[in-house]
Order: C-alpha cells, then structure tokens, then sequence
C-alpha cells in the first residue's frame, strides 16, 4: 500500500483530545467496559511508568499497588476504549522508563518527586520595599 494513503487512514482514527501527561504523572484512565449488555465506565489510577510507540501505536503503562501487590496495565493511547486521561498530579522524573519502581515496597513504590512550580511569585518590588515610614525623630 501506499504509505500517504495509510497515513490518511490513521488520521481518522487518531483521538480528537491530546493526552498531556507525561512518564512519572500520577493519572487516571477511564476505560470502557463491557459486561454482558451493558457498558460503564471503570478508572484505574496510578504513575505512568513508560511510553513507547508512535502514530497510533502508541502505548503507555500505568502501575499502581493493589493490596499489597503491584498491578501494571498497558494501554493504547488511540483506542476507543480509552475515554479520558485525566492527569492527578505530575511528576518530575529524570528516566524514559521508570522500571525500577518494581523494585520498590510501600510509598516508595509510587513515591515520585512532585514538579515544581516554574513561576514563584516575585519578591518585594523597589516601590513597596521603599514605602515603608521610617520612625520619626522626637
């Protein structure tokens, strides 16, 4: 096949809404469930600890602790049974891959350092800081 007429195709099928999170954000997806003749939805929160992929192919794993134990699930970024991303807190991570959460037990398992702000509020401009009375000489 032609690689322009595939890529025609894959553009409808792309999801209308970007997905702004990134590997160490703490997320929740909302994924589609069918059971019998009913369909709801079911959230399944926890850190992003890896995406690979591109196009619609691409791929993100989500891993939390479950009583005790820890849970990974993969999802396709694209799938239609993917409603939402909704993104609880993000991360400041230095690693593609955060496998070496595995390894870990407790909240260290989903301890990831929180962002920071990138815009302090500025200190004291020179026209308040000269404001201030001086005491006055009796």
């Amino acid at each position: 096949m032609n690689q322009a007429l595939l890529d025609i195709i894959e553009s409808e099928q792309y999801r209308k809404d970007a997905a702004n999170f990134a590997v160490g954000d703490t997320v929740r997806v909302h994924t589609k469930v069918v059971e019998g003749d009913n369909e709801r939805i079911q959230i399944f929160s926890g850190v992003v600890i890896g995406r690979r992929g591109h196009g619609l192919n691409e791929m993100f794993t989500v891993r939390r602790i479950s009583y005790g134990e820890g849970v990974e699930r993969v999802f396709p970024l694209h799938s239609p049974r993917v409603d939402k991303v909704e993104v609880e807190r993000k991360g400041s991570v230095r690693r593609a891959k955060l496998t070496y959460l595995r390894k870990r037990l407790g909240k260290g398992a989903t301890l990831v350092k929180e962002k920071e702000a990138s815009a302090a509020p500025a200190a004291a401009s020179p026209t308040t800081a000269g404001a201030v009375a001086e005491p006055q000489a009796k």
